[in-house]
């Protein structure tokens, strides 16, 4: 028997996710992974051991697993806040909610003035227009701070840029003549300062402080994030989309290897003007350079855009307020390619699909691709695929492929999609997670941090509830049980991710990954799920309190 140091911790209750022992009081814990789960008598069995009260008060669960977020709700916060709803920073401040377009301008004015440097970029993000009803933001409205400096947001989404005149000069885009499907004309022929998907946005975006690759070596951002995952129960939680270009790649193992860092990070690498061959290579490359907390090797695919940024694709009647339909971000044989090489590489892809027209796409990729390259345990996942009806689903569950669901659209945006963007009929079954599990389909439901903030216990309530901010409830008939939905953050996640192996339950031979709450979800009513306190975290047997993050 190993002489390893053995500490049994004690709780009030342990929710387990473990059907052959779904609730324990103890838990023994040995070299970072899970000895055993019972009573203290059954745990005294592997001998000498020091007994741990911290948490005798307190419900453990298996540490959240959040499995469609970014690094960069890290990174962000070196920019001007400027969505709509209040939010909390790493550091436990908030910042208020911005009202009106006339009040983003206004704190990017106050930014502004804090400028040293004269043609210094002025960065914000989180705005959604949607919010303020018809009128899309437009360079005059950002003109209004500066013509002088670059200046440039971020929406909510991360879908689209809206930037003022400079911006536009410094990318050569201030002219008549652009023709591209995602630059925005205004009436006089110019761009209005609007840019939709990644080819228009990346024209501006080294402009203006958002350079992806820069970005994805931004040290403090990373930290900042997993302080953000320490609050919100996070043990592992996925980078979803990163370039991972190799400097970024070498801080990344440095800062995650330190001792005291308290969060698994698993980052996928963004499929962008690649072929499918030197994607899937690079993936290979990524995945030998994987460690215990940082999980490397998989791709990230983009097939549309965002709902309420007008650039998801959409089947027909198309949007509910006449827009015409979105962009394609990646065309049918480059995906059907890419699925492929990495079903014959053993390479995991999820793909983003906002509508349902791209959710189609992708189920008619995955079904040509699965009949040249079979593979019974793929796990491809669909990302969002927000309006996928019951027939797509049943198809996603013969192709084998899982669902990660975005519940949080109910809140922040099911009002605008309810009398805007897909209607009353398709907004009630948006993000169909009743069905998705009727389905068979594996189901996850996640934040897509920094799109909506990081929460796993908000991201449940949203699914249990199905609330708006007004207080609307979108489909009674797909909302589900607060059991089901702590499944979907912790295992379902974790089965996306192909760790469940490792991750998701509190059983033998498991990571000591553990979410450790003040209150029982299983006991507080359902409608104050997200009420839930947060102690914080235990991840591989390493004690992380939130007050400390």
């Amino acid at each position: 028997m190993s002489t390893s140091k053995i500490t049994i911790f004690r709780a009030r209750r342990i929710l387990t996710m473990n059907p052959a022992r779904p609730e324990a009081t103890h838990v023994a814990v040995r070299e970072g992974r899970i000895l055993g789960v019972g009573s203290l008598e059954e745990l005294k069995g592997w001998g000498a051991h020091d007994l741990d009260d911290s948490f005798a008060d307190k419900v453990l669960m298996p540490g959240f697993v959040e499995g469609h977020s970014h690094a960069a709700e890290g990174t962000f916060w070196r920019y001007t806040y400027l969505g709509r709803f209040d939010r909390m920073d790493p550091g436990g401040k908030v910042w208020p909610g911005a009202t009106s377009i006339d009040e983003v301008v206004a704190r990017l004015q106050e930014e502004e003035r804090k400028l040293a440097s004269a043609d210094e970029p002025l960065s914000g993000w989180g705005l959604d227009p949607i919010y303020y009803g018809d009128r899309r933001v437009v360079r005059a409205d950002f003109d209004r701070i500066s013509t002088k400096r670059p200046i440039g947001v971020m929406h909510a989404s991360g879908h689209i840029f809206n930037v003022n005149s400079r911006a536009l000069e410094l990318a050569g885009l201030l002219r008549p003549g652009v023709n591209h499907p995602g630059v925005t004309l205004g009436d006089d022929g110019l761009p209005t300062g609007e840019l939709k998907g990644p080819e228009a946005m990346t024209l501006v975006g080294k402009h203006i402080g958002f350079d992806r690759e820069a970005l994805a070596n931004d040290e403090p951002g990373l930290r900042r994030f997993a302080r953000l995952c320490v609050r919100q129960g996070v043990t592992t939680a996925t980078d979803l989309a990163n370039l991972l270009p190799d400097d970024a790649v070498s801080m990344m193992q440095r800062v995650t290897g330190e001792a005291q860092f308290p969060v698994r990070i698993v980052s996928f690498r963004r499929f962008q003007a690649l072929p499918p061959e030197q994607a899937v290579e690079i993936a290979l490359g990524l995945k030998k350079q994987a460690t215990d907390r940082l999980r490397l090797g998989a791709i990230k695919l983009f097939v549309d855009g965002s709902i309420q940024g007008f650039s998801a694709r959409l089947r027909w009647p198309g949007y509910y307020n006449g827009a015409p339909n979105g962009l394609w971000y990646t065309p049918p044989e480059t995906i059907a390619q890419l699925y492929r090489l990495a079903l014959q590489k053993d390479v995991l892809v999820h793909s983003h699909t906002n509508g349902d027209q791209a959710t189609e796409m992708a189920l008619d990729c995955l079904d040509g691709a699965l009949r040249d390259q079979p593979a019974p345990d793929h796990r491809f996942t669909l990302q969002h695929c927000q309006l996928a009806d019951a027939a797509q689903f049943r198809r996603m569950s013969r192709l084998g492929m899982c669902a990660n669901l975005f519940p949080n659209h109910h809140f922040y945006w099911g009002d605008q999609h309810y009398e805007t963007t897909v209607g009353p009929e398709r907004a009630t079954r948006m993000n169909a997670c009743a069905t998705a599990l009727a389905s068979g389909v594996p189901l996850a439901i996640h934040s897509d941090a920094p799109v909506t903030p990081l929460g796993p216990l908000f991201t449940a309530w949203c699914a249990v509830n199905r609330l708006t901010a007004s207080g609307r409830v979108l489909g009674t008939s797909e909302r589900i049980s607060v059991a089901d939905a702590l499944h979907t953050i912790t295992l379902g996640a974790a089965w996306t991710l192909k760790l469940d192996g490792e991750l998701g339950s509190i059983e033998v031979g498991k990571r000591a990954d553990f979410a450790v709450l003040e209150d029982d979800p299983l006991e507080i009513a359902p409608e104050k799920l997200k009420d839930v306190r947060i102690w914080g975290t235990v991840q591989a047997g390493r004690l992380f309190p939130a007050a400390g993050a």
